[in-house]
């Protein structure tokens, strides 16, 4: 199967009717219902409906329950914001350990142990640890972020010994039993797969990289980071940086401050200490004109743009007039970019943009994801919006509307406890005054017109901005050159010339004694239950080769699929029917003279598509669907690595996609265990995971699509 075809996978309320209801007939009714419309319809003699709404009422300071403050003996600062309305209790410990402090090369850490803190703590192993929060209906958790990590609890207030006892086993005691740092090793990797063939997670971490330069805002975890961690330096790092001094805890909902403290210093008796100071980072670099980073994404149909630019550190006051700015530019639907990006010009689905407060510094960004076609365009509009945010007043109209919207659903923001403790414990955390839940409403009420374009100016700056567009180099960058100058680089930061970006031609070098007729069948599962098969066929023919496979996936997909080869490898013709999910899919082209011709179906939103495929092919470029049966041709071994150049006859896109050994694994499948390479393959529409067997006959005995819960596993 395909990498392509892997990744598609109240009653009526009955109205009692009483006596009252009864006592007029349905005329009778509907006679008083018409006169009562037309009192309330009409104006008395002389009265003037009001032509303009009425003025809106002062704002009133948020009605918060009262906070309470102590620091414990070992320094955790503790603040309670008692509520008793419900028996509920939210809880949140954080710690200045977020990404910013993982070390050199091994980026990635403090996510790691943030995961691992409560699967397995104190003498609970990590269903144990599961067992006792969710057996009184609670949850509990750790994250991290760029600069802080955080476990939470949430459970009921009777239950509130139990939630402290649990948070301090957690940060204290951390078993990092070795197989749950491997599970969590391996979904880490499994995530960055995944991340890696989503063109907005890409957009993301270029953009990081190049706004933040030195700084350690900038880093990225990557394969190799995650490999790299060890058990000890998950001890470490807990050991070192989860210490009490500067701590922030947070605890809402139905508790005082005397019964918070009290349980608080039970639970964390006898831990003390302070994490190192915190070492001076690297200034981020300062733009002086706009750049654009293209990250060349072949095959691409859509380009995600993202532009933005550093700002402030969280204190700086402009920050109310700047959250009211962008609201008007791109906080919503009916902001600027969103009406003239989709609705007027009918480039994207969404367009927006966003103020991002970090401990040291933040930024602004503006992002949509476009139709190729239009992606310079895009890019422009973009901007020119961006320029006028800062040099022209709001409209009344605009401004009123959008300060209301900020000012209305603040109260939505603070109904639970959970809501409120995350609300009081970001603003501690990051400086902000002491007072600033309280007031942020009329904080924001305060900002006016010219304060709001004054911010637009100092935060968001286009002629200075950093740039990142991802999507197919070879067809936007002529026109995104006109725009601004241009850096090239692939989705994992590779820099690249203008003249890499037109394929090559190039042979494929296969061991050809190990491509042999065979025939494979393969069980599918899902989520480990068996959902269907997959048969396969590979035969030799006087021309070349003939691969037949059928597939079928429960409900979803149902496949049959037929590609021919010559001895070169140069494909010949492919031919695929089937639906997915109800609706037809058909393939069929035919490969000649370096060119491909056809027509291709595909399911979509509103009903299969069909696009005509007429395009040319360079020489060595193989078609998707035969890469599954020429998997056994290539020479593997520790840290292989190839790069082939795929036609995806379904989309009439050439992509280059690359095959790399992450290591030697025993598949355990239906036809035993079978010492294996554990080979990825990312670039394509979709990352996936093969396991192919050391010796002869050199098959593919397992596979697997990332971010799906899908395995296919050899049966014989």
């Amino acid at each position: 199967m395909s990498a392509r075809a892997m990744d598609r996978l109240a009653a009526p309320r009955r109205v009692p009717v009483g006596p009252a209801r009864v006592a007029r007939s349905p005329v009778t009714l509907a006679l008083a219902v018409a006169a009562f419309a037309a009192s309330v319809a009409r104006p008395a003699a002389g009265q003037q409906f009001p032509s303009t709404p009425p003025a809106p009422l002062p704002i009133k300071a948020a009605q918060f329950p009262p906070f309470g403050e102590a620091t414990l003996a070992n320094g955790v600062r503790l603040l309670v914001v008692t509520n008793h309305r419900l028996p509920t209790l939210s809880m949140s410990l954080a710690f200045a350990a977020g990404d910013r402090y993982d070390p050199a090369g091994k980026a990635g850490l403090a996510g790691m142990v943030a995961g691992l803190l409560t699967k397995g703590a104190g003498t609970r192993d990590a269903d144990a640890v599961a067992a006792a929060i969710e057996g009184v209906g609670g949850s509990i958790g750790g994250g991290s972020g760029p600069d802080f990590l955080t476990v939470s609890v949430n459970l009921l207030s009777e239950n509130a010994k139990l939630g402290f006892d649990l948070m301090a086993d957690a940060v204290i005691r951390p078993t990092f039993d070795p197989k749950e740092v491997e599970l969590a090793r391996t979904q880490a990797l499994s995530g960055l797969q995944l991340a890696q063939s989503q063109p907005a997670s890409i957009a993301s971490r270029i953009f990081a990289r190049e706004l933040y330069g030195a700084h350690p805002y900038a880093v990225s975890p990557d394969p190799a980071s995650v490999k790299a961690i060890t058990r000890d330096d998950l001890v470490a790092f807990q050991k070192a940086r989860l210490r009490p001094s500067g701590a922030l805890l947070v605890v809402a909902g139905d508790i005082t401050l005397a019964q918070a403290k009290a349980l608080a210093d039970g639970a964390f008796r006898g831990w003390t200490g302070a994490a190192p100071a915190m070492t001076a980072s690297a200034a981020p670099p300062q733009r002086t004109s706009t750049e654009i980073v293209l990250v060349h994404r072949p095959g691409s149909v859509q380009s995600n743009i993202v532009a933005g630019n550093l700002t402030w550190p969280p204190s700086n006051p402009q920050a109310y007039a700047a959250a009211v700015a962008n609201m008007v530019l791109g906080g919503g639907s009916d902001a600027r970019l969103f009406l003239i990006l989709r609705e007027q010009k009918g480039w994207t689905y969404g367009a927006y943009s966003s103020f991002t407060r970090l401990k040291e510094m933040g930024y602004f960004t503006a992002s949509a994801e476009v139709r190729t076609e239009v992606t310079d365009s895009s890019l422009t509009e973009m901007l020119a919006q961006m320029r006028r945010i800062g040099a022209e007043p709001v409209s009344a109209a605009e401004f009123d509307a959008a300060k209301s919207a900020l000012v209305g659903r603040f109260p939505l923001q603070v109904e639970t406890s959970a809501q409120v403790a995350g609300q009081v414990s970001t603003a501690r955390l990051l400086g902000l005054p002491a007072d600033y839940v309280q007031t942020y409403r009329q904080k924001l009420a305060a900002v006016t017109p010219a304060t709001a374009l004054a911010a637009a100016k100092a935060g968001i700056q286009p002629d200075r901005a950093l740039i990142v567009v991802v999507g197919d180099g070879a067809k936007v960058y002529d026109k995104l050159k006109a725009i601004a100058p241009v850096r090239i680089v692939t989705p994992d930061g590779t820099p690249l010339k203008p003249e890499d970006l037109t394929v090559k031609a190039a042979a494929l070098d296969l061991a050809m004694d190990r491509l042999a007729a065979r025939t494979d069948s393969f069980a599918v599962y899902l989520q480990g239950n068996a959902f269907g098969y997959q048969r396969s066929t590979l035969e030799k023919t006087a021309s070349g080769w003939k691969y037949t496979e059928d597939a079928v996936l429960g409900p979803i997909i149902q496949q049959h699929t037929e590609v021919t080869f010559g001895a070169d490898l140069a494909p010949i013709a492919i031919s695929q029917t089937g639906k997915v999910q109800g609706q037809e899919a058909k393939i069929d082209v035919r490969y000649a003279a370096g060119h491909a011709k056809g027509s291709a179906t595909t399911p979509a939103q509103g009903g299969p598509k069909t696009i005509q495929v007429d395009a040319d092919v360079a020489k060595g470029t193989i078609d998707d669907n035969m890469l599954a049966p020429l998997l056994s041709g290539f020479r593997w071994a520790a840290g292989a690595k190839f790069t082939v150049q795929v036609f995806q006859s379904g989309k009439g896109t050439s992509v280059p996609v690359t095959l790399a050994v992450d290591g030697a694994d025993v598949a355990d499948v239906p036809a035993g265990k079978i010492p294996s390479w554990k080979v990825t393959m990312t670039g394509g529409e979709q990352a996936v995971t093969f396991w192919v067997e050391q010796a002869a006959p050199y098959r593919v005995v397992k596979m697997a699509p990332t971010g799906v819960p899908i395995e296919m596993r050899i049966v014989k």
